[in-house]
């Protein structure tokens, strides 16, 4: 077999065309012109499987940290001991924005975003719709939850119906506040514009995966005078709800609001773990680098 050079450094060379259980012999040749001289070929290799990658010794460490970490916050909250979650001024409005709701004798609209039930957006946007469902069954406040596709629309009822068994408000269930829409995003848009105009909730909740037609939505929920919450892990929609609406949970407060409404030891205990993972990356990150500046080390040099 005749391969090129590829190595790393002038004195290995890595060949990643073999095949595991067959054996080779290497031979190099200089060429010049048409003229090669060949060394000696060396004695007969071969490649099998292997259980580990040295090179993943990095990733097998930063795994098992967090898992200890997640296991240990989880412990710590079934126990009863209070873990720091930092306020969301998005979510400390629930309450407020739902008394409004109630005393006003108007309805709460939440939109769950456009996405698929396999969106990690959609699935935090249910998982906020079922603790704000809580207290609408409390509150017996009208909640209506209009949806863009077929499997979230069911997944969300079932949610909304669990909410209300929980709260103690089986009997104030009503299978209609959950319903399915159309699943063309400007059509979805126009019809969830309706409702804000017809309907005039006091509240809007905007929460999950939007693409262009956040901005359609947002603007008339403001032009409504609702007060409106929102949230997505979509950067590029971050701006116009940052400016049409009161609150806006921005990136991962999205995925945390959850553990923030809900106080769920097993949901707390997991984002307790995520800061503290975070924390000791920024401090291996800033020692490395100062360790690597005093001394000269860049990082070719590290990789060789």
């Amino acid at each position: 077999m005749r391969v090129g050079f590829r190595g790393p450094r002038a004195d290995s060379y890595l060949d990643e065309e073999v095949t595991d259980g067959t054996r080779y012999r290497y031979a190099l040749s200089a060429l010049r012109d048409t003229v090669g001289a060949p060394t000696e070929p060396t004695g007969w290799v071969g490649s099998s499987p292997q259980w580990f990658d040295p090179r993943r010794l990095a990733a097998l460490v930063g795994t098992l940290v967090i898992s200890l970490l997640v296991v240990y916050f989880v412990r710590r909250a079934r126990a009863g001991r209070r873990l720091f979650v930092r306020r969301i001024s998005g979510l400390d409005a629930v309450e407020e924005a739902l008394g409004r709701a109630t005393e006003m004798g108007r309805p709460i609209l939440y939109v769950p975003g456009l996405s698929r039930v396999d969106d990690v957006a959609t699935i935090a946007a249910l998982n906020i719709l079922g603790e704000v469902a809580k207290k609408t069954a409390r509150f017996n406040t009208p909640l209506v939850v209009p949806v863009a596709d077929p499997i979230v629309f069911t997944v969300a009822q079932e949610m909304v119906r669990q909410s209300y068994t929980g709260a103690g408000r089986p009997d104030a269930f009503n299978q209609d506040m959950v319903f399915f829409v159309t699943d063309q995003q400007f059509a979805y848009a126009a019809a969830v514009d309706g409702i804000m105009t017809r309907e005039k909730p006091a509240t809007n909740f905007l929460i999950g995966m939007f693409w262009a037609e956040s901005l359609i939505l947002a603007e008339t929920g403001a032009l409504s005078g609702a007060v409106q919450i929102a949230g997505t892990d979509a950067i590029s929609q971050l701006p116009f709800f940052i400016t049409a609406c009161d609150y806006t949970l921005i990136g991962e407060e999205l995925y945390a609001a959850s553990a923030y409404l809900s106080r769920e030891p097993l949901l707390l205990g997991a984002l307790a773990a995520q800061d503290y993972s975070k924390l000791i990356i920024i401090v291996l990150l800033l020692g490395l680098t100062a360790i690597a500046l005093a001394f000269g080390i860049n990082a070719p040099g590290l990789l060789g």
